[in-house]
């Protein structure tokens, strides 16, 4: 099957299994919560994933550029769950997608505008691909000092899964976290305290240590994320601001929303 057909066919068709289970209660309160303008459907998230994986099992397999295209036509309407779909078949087919693709999720954070698809394009989509070619790491480096907050968000959520699961380039982080402990920016401090947090549950006397000299420039909610699995509070012990570290803006209120 042609290409553009077969992700015209797979998008039309995940669309069609997505609104068969809508729900205008529940998608009113998705949309305000999220305090978004997109038309929201309305569905519950085992129905959704179940109904994407129906949709791919009555589909011919997706190679590369199937799969590209799919996103593509799922991300080019201004649906919240057709670009969480979207969002879905990059992280159940990440290994099907290539260094440069990087640009591609680079550009989905851009366009997100809330955590509930920048967080798993950064964790599973951009993060698989960095944890497979850790050249990569020079493109979060670039997204740690941009001035998007989501993409910076990006940065430090890209190395969270191998952090949880004991590994992954906890130097990277610290130096990120460092960068932007003092931003004032609500979705930068919870991400700090978020990958502080779970890869404390493995190593937590090596958090705990990293934490006590900036106890002093961590906001609470980076503090209360950080602390929430280690034994004891660290003594905190005052070391200068590393250089290049800055307060941004805050977000407005509106824009405050709990990422985990």
């Amino acid at each position: 099957m042609n290409t553009d057909r077969q992700a015209k066919a797979l998008a039309r068709g995940i669309e069609a299994a997505l609104r068969a289970h809508a729900d205008p209660v529940r998608a009113r309160g998705a949309q305000a919560y999220l305090k978004s303008d997109w038309e929201f459907i309305g569905i519950r998230t085992p129905v959704f994933r179940r109904a994407i994986k129906a949709e791919l099992a009555a589909s011919p397999p997706l190679d590369r550029a199937a799969l590209l295209a799919t996103v593509s036509a799922l991300w080019s309407n201004e649906v919240f769950e057709l670009r969480a779909a979207a969002v879905e078949l990059l992280d159940m087919h990440g290994a099907r997608l290539l260094p440069h693709d990087l640009a591609l999720v680079e550009r989905l954070v851009r366009e997100s505008h809330t955590w509930a698809l920048v967080d798993g394009l950064a964790a599973h989509v951009a993060g698989s691909l960095v944890e497979r070619n850790p050249r990569l790491g020079r493109t979060l480096d670039r997204w740690a000092r941009d001035a998007d907050f989501w993409v910076r968000r990006s940065a430090m959520l890209a190395l969270l899964v191998p952090l949880r699961r004991g590994g992954g380039d906890f130097e990277r982080f610290s130096r990120y976290a460092d960068a932007m402990l003092e931003e004032r920016e609500f979705f930068i401090r919870k991400a700090i305290g978020w990958v502080l947090r779970d890869t404390s549950k493995k190593r937590p006397a090596m958090i705990a240590e990293w934490l006590a000299p900036r106890m002093h420039r961590a906001s609470g909610v980076t503090r209360r994320e950080a602390l929430k699995y280690l034994d004891a509070p660290p003594v905190a012990t005052a070391v200068p601001a590393p250089a290049g570290a800055a307060r941004r803006p805050a977000a407005s209120r509106s824009r405050r929303r709990l990422a985990r």
